[in-house]
């Protein structure tokens, strides 16, 4: 089993910044990719960026250059820095956590930009 807690989300102006943070727990060994997803109303959840244990990132078209993953190894944390948010940034943000065989999530932080 893996556990995921996520923290970091809230409501911010257009053009303003969070920092979405998921500290992973369990059975957390071997290759695996951690990564964050959103979901808005009405839509499909969808991957915004993703980072593999052996350091290849990938990231969604729309928050290319806006969007940063990062890792803290040493705390099994993982984190989206997330600058210029956009309306159609709102969603909940979903970490999650895959290995050969397993797959969990967290239970999403709401992201809202609004002014």
């Amino acid at each position: 089993q893996v556990q995921l807690v996520e923290s970091g989300g809230g409501l911010v102006q257009p053009g303003g910044s969070l920092r979405l943070s998921c500290a992973a727990s369990g059975s957390i060994f071997g290759i695996n990719t951690m990564g964050w997803y959103r979901q808005a109303p009405g839509k499909e959840r969808e991957l915004v960026a993703r980072l593999s244990s052996g350091g290849m990132t990938t990231y969604a078209d729309s928050v290319k250059g806006r969007f940063t993953i990062s890792s803290d190894n040493a705390k099994n944390t993982v984190y989206l820095q997330m600058n210029s948010l956009k309306p159609e940034d709102t969603a909940v943000y979903y970490c999650n956590w895959w290995g050969p065989g397993k797959n969990y999530w967290g239970q999403g932080t709401q992201v809202t930009v609004s002014s």
